[in-house]
């Protein structure tokens, strides 16, 4: 099952903006990429992320401080 990352504004609107769309063969390997990419990532535009495994929505998670 395919593992991927889908990018959001802070109230859930996507951003796609010609940012990297990747597609992983773990979760591990895609929360590696998102620990190499967020700033990346954040300065595009994108607030938070969601974790998907196929379609289904794993977690949500903010790229900013807290």
């Amino acid at each position: 099952m395919p593992w991927s990352w889908r990018f959001e504004k802070a109230d859930g609107r996507p951003v796609d903006a010609g940012l990297p769309r990747e597609t992983f063969t773990t979760q591990a390997d895609a929360e590696t990429w998102l620990g190499e990419s967020w700033r990346e990532l954040a300065e595009g535009g994108v607030d938070q992320v969601t974790l998907l495994e196929d379609d289904v929505e794993v977690y949500e998670m903010s790229l900013h401080p807290r």
